[in-house]
């Protein structure tokens, strides 16, 4: 595996160049370690260190020579956006154009990660990918940008993934922190009026690298997918399930409202997406968050956070 401050190896007939970049973080660890067990795969792993997306000449150089990129580097700090939304869509909009722009001129296929956040959250019923957007906060304004200069650029070799409630064994995450303060906490009251779709983010990061395998065959096609796991839950539901998997007892988790936890940054209350876009790409819709959320506690991956 290649660092992206070195030089890249030349792989073999049938190898695959993949760039990821965000390497360093939640999902693009797993990405990395997805594409590592791909004897057919040459990965460069760039973390935020190694490549920073607001330097277009950077770009530039750390593109040529690969023929898919995997973008999975952000400015994740919600409520952060929220106080300073020029800074956030420097990275999360002007960034991902200037990414594009470097996958456009290498003839580079992009797989770009979003987020339900672009959408209003008033639906009734799961968003479809073409489904109209309206960000209610500076977050998902900067990532609708970040969409729409793929869309833009990229035409025919843009992929925007959307993803959601997304948790596993690297950083901090929701399962992981409720995990935590279990050890501390006799009970915990979690919101019960926001929908979503939790999900693995390791089981996120082999769908993509089977979007970007699909994108190199030519079965898929671009445009936006929806990569969350199937079915809904509220956060509630999602800490009760992880306390009953983890051997707990999932009664200390008292439910509450959103109005409780008052935060700089506004949360759509409804965030379950549709997947009706994978049929295209000949693949199935991801699993159920249950089973995701097992196969995740059966594989280590929802330590109880340390940071």
């Amino acid at each position: 595996m290649n660092a992206a401050t070195g030089a890249s190896s030349s792989p073999a007939t049938g190898t695959t160049r993949w760039l990821v970049t965000g390497a360093g973080g939640m999902l693009g660890q797993e990405v990395v370690a997805a594409l590592g067990a791909d004897p057919a795969a040459a990965v460069t792993a760039a973390t935020r260190a190694d490549l920073d997306l607001t330097d277009p000449a950077a770009l530039l150089a750390a593109v040529r020579g690969h023929q898919v990129v995997v973008n999975a580097a952000a400015w994740t700090d919600v409520d952060g956006a929220e106080s300073d939304e020029a800074a956030a869509t420097v990275v999360n909009g002007d960034g991902v154009r200037h990414l594009a722009a470097a996958c456009a001129a290498a003839g580079a296929v992009l797989i770009h990660v979003s987020t339900d956040y672009v959408f209003p959250g008033d639906a009734a019923e799961p968003y479809r990918e073409d489904a109209a957007t309206g960000p209610v906060n500076a977050y998902g304004r900067g990532k609708l940008a970040g969409e729409r200069a793929v869309a833009e650029l990229l035409p025919d070799s843009g992929y925007i993934v959307r993803t959601a409630w997304l948790y596993g064994a690297h950083g901090r995450n929701f399962v992981a922190t409720m995990l935590k303060l279990a050890a501390t906490h006799e009970t915990l009251d979690v919101v019960n009026d926001q929908l979503g779709q939790p999900t693995w983010a390791r089981a996120l990061a082999v769908r993509l690298t089977e979007l970007g395998r699909a994108a190199l065959a030519g079965t898929a096609p671009a445009g936006a997918y929806h990569g969350t796991a199937s079915g809904q839950a509220t956060w509630y539901d999602l800490a009760r399930a992880a306390f009953e998997l983890s051997g707990l007892d999932p009664e200390r988790i008292r439910p509450t409202t959103a109005d409780r936890f008052v935060r700089p940054a506004r949360r759509p209350a409804y965030s379950v997406l549709g997947h009706d876009r994978w049929s295209a790409a000949g693949l199935p819709p991801m699993a159920g968050w249950r089973d995701e959320l097992k196969a995740a506690v059966a594989a280590g991956s929802c330590p109880p956070a340390t940071a």
